[in-house]
């Protein structure tokens, strides 16, 4: 069998920024493509009463210490070289996610998914800042003033709304999430795990 895998992704989580810079491996040796799917980060807070670790953990002695040198080791281990810090963060993404699926309509996901994430992580800027994002999104070769429209037409509000209500329905809590067939992992920490289920879905089949 084939299974479905889906990485569901906010541009405001660096946890996903650096998830998405590990999916390129498993997909070349697990001979199978993610599905790059957007969903509102902040919207899935409020559905579910969650919140950001740094508000989470604010006050667990210890807890934030240690998951920025989990965060360390993930890089070391996966060889991210370009990830800086957005000094801006945390950005309101709504902007963002609704070009996201604007994008994901006209087919042409992937060049910005790659463009959001350059100018959220790795040439870091204010993109909830609608001159900022147009700005970049222009440097990277996409139409800036196309996507701040699209931005605001009620269908692609709706899709965003829609996608990001499924996805708490399927038990998504935060970002990032996968989905091997029916079976959900959270946390860039998981891909193993998602890795090992594909694996035992393929050989399933």
């Amino acid at each position: 069998m084939t299974p479905k895998v889906q990485f569901l992704f906010d541009f405001g989580s660096p946890n996903a920024y650096l998830a998405g810079q590990a999916i390129p491996k498993i997909e070349q040796r697990t001979s199978i493509s993610f599905e790059y799917v957007p969903v509102l980060l902040g919207g899935i807070f409020k559905l579910t009463n969650n919140a950001s670790p740094a508000q989470s953990f604010a006050g667990v002695k210890n807890k934030l210490q240690y998951m920025a040198l989990e965060t360390e080791r993930f890089i070391r281990k996966h060889k991210i070289a370009a990830f800086k810090w957005n000094p801006y963060f945390p950005v309101n993404t709504l902007l963002l996610m609704r070009g996201a699926v604007a994008s994901e309509m006209e087919g042409a996901l992937k060049p910005y998914y790659t463009a959001a994430n350059h100018h959220m992580w790795e040439e870091p800027k204010k993109m909830d800042d609608p001159d900022v994002l147009r700005s970049a999104m222009d440097a990277s070769g996409l139409d800036g003033s196309w996507l701040l429209a699209r931005a605001k037409d009620a269908d692609v509000k709706a899709r965003l709304l829609e996608v990001t209500q499924s996805a708490v329905d399927r038990g998504v809590f935060g970002c990032p999430s996968f989905f091997v067939g029916s079976e959900l992992f959270f946390g860039k920490d998981q891909l193993r795990e998602v890795e090992e289920e594909i694996e035992a879905q393929k050989t399933a089949g």
